[in-house]
């Protein structure tokens, strides 16, 4: 499957503000969030979201990182609760009523090409499917390939921006912002 079309960019105040306007939002953690460490700006941000309302949860690809549960390990160090952790198979089907998706430094766990190309590397692998939900930003440093080094059709959908940056950075960024008026 050829990928064509062009992807779309946010920066930090449009990412602020679709933070601002969703009421349920799911986190989806990655290799890229392990590298740069951003789990703890991350885990402080999540806290301020929560104490306003909004619901926030993390899925977790079975594989995500580089290994098995190294995810829930980083996530735990930096005090999510253990219940706003779910595995791919427990909030899969959440992804359609869900107002905003952050993928933070994943790309092959969320990958659409899986289902979507018979003819792909990755072609029947399990994904979390972060693309239908009703928006979702994709924070990573590029437009890259992943471990895999299969290109990412979500990375064009017309629902989906592109945060592009270092993972701890832009959670600091985001995290620096003002989020008094959360509503």
């Amino acid at each position: 499957m050829e990928i064509t079309g062009t992807h779309t960019e946010t920066n930090i105040d449009g990412t602020v503000e679709s933070i601002k306007n969703a009421k349920n939002i799911i986190i989806v953690p990655g290799y890229g969030l392990c590298v740069a460490k951003a789990q703890y700006p991350l885990a402080e941000m999540v806290s301020l979201l929560k104490s306003k309302g909004k619901k926030v949860r993390f899925a977790i690809h079975p594989v995500a990182g580089r290994m098995p549960g190294q995810l829930n390990v980083l996530l735990a160090e930096a005090g999510i609760p253990y219940d706003d952790v779910l595995e791919m198979d427990e909030i899969n089907d959440d992804f359609p009523d869900t107002d905003l998706v952050l993928v933070i430094g994943a790309n092959d766990t969320v990958n659409s090409a899986s289902l979507e190309d018979p003819n792909s590397p990755i072609a029947g692998m399990p994904v979390l499917n972060v693309w239908k939900a009703e928006h979702v930003i994709v924070m990573k440093r590029s437009l890259g390939v992943g471990y895999a080094a299969v290109d990412n059709p979500v990375f064009y959908k017309p629902n989906t921006s592109m945060l592009l940056g270092d993972a701890k950075k832009t959670c600091d960024l985001l995290l620096a912002k003002r989020w008094r008026n959360i509503v």
